[in-house]
């Protein structure tokens, strides 16, 4: 996807000329507004993302999560036998454990893989995201690991759903997102500013 590279570039560049001040409103603004959120009170089982390079800090979501009794998750990156295809687990996180950093220096819960869970076990994700559109389309990193991760979504049918809530500072939104045959839309786009039910008629 070279033709998407400038844009790539253009608006993690934007993310991260944040300031430290306005990187904290943000996440405490997102924590006041998407706590309230029925789904999110409902949750179970809910994955979240460690935030870099200048992504919105859910930490503080999370934590208040945790005080509710919900159980939390973190991304690994999958290895071995089937990775390719569903890149992509989530281990159990809890404040205070062991994390190590992944290839991409990433931190992940340091816990045995028979503890990870699919997608399909979750209830909510926090997506991190480059970009988004009043469509519910998410540009990442560039990798294609939640969109391989998430490829049976496309065939509801076969597996409950998550909802898919991307995560970003309004500063990520642009007018317009190529939709591809194998993207998952978002189910709710959450920023400082608003909780964003996308227009599928887009």
């Amino acid at each position: 996807m070279s033709h998407l590279a400038p844009l790539r570039t253009a608006l993690r560049r934007a993310r991260r000329a944040l300031s430290r001040d306005d990187q904290r409103a943000h996440a405490r603004q997102l924590t006041r507004t998407l706590q309230r959120h029925y789904p999110f009170v409902r949750a179970r089982r809910i994955a979240a993302y460690w935030p870099c390079d200048g992504e919105l800090d859910v930490r503080p979501l999370m934590r208040r999560a945790q005080q509710r009794g919900q159980s939390l998750y973190l991304p690994v990156l999958a290895r071995g036998l089937g990775s390719r295809r569903t890149p992509l687990l989530f281990a159990p996180y809890r404040p205070g454990m062991p994390m190590r950093p992944n290839r991409f220096g990433i931190l992940e819960p340091a816990v045995d893989r028979r503890h990870r869970q699919r997608a399909r076990d979750l209830d909510i994700l926090l997506m991190p995201l480059v970009g988004f559109d009043g469509a519910g389309n998410r540009l990442g990193m560039g990798g294609g690991y939640y969109d391989r991760t998430l490829a049976r979504l496309n065939q509801r049918r076969l597996w409950r759903r998550p909802r898919l809530i991307g995560i970003a500072h309004e500063c990520q939104r642009v007018p317009q997102l190529d939709a591809r045959p194998w993207d998952v839309r978002l189910d709710l786009v959450a920023t400082e500013r608003c909780l964003e039910i996308p227009d599928r008629r887009s």
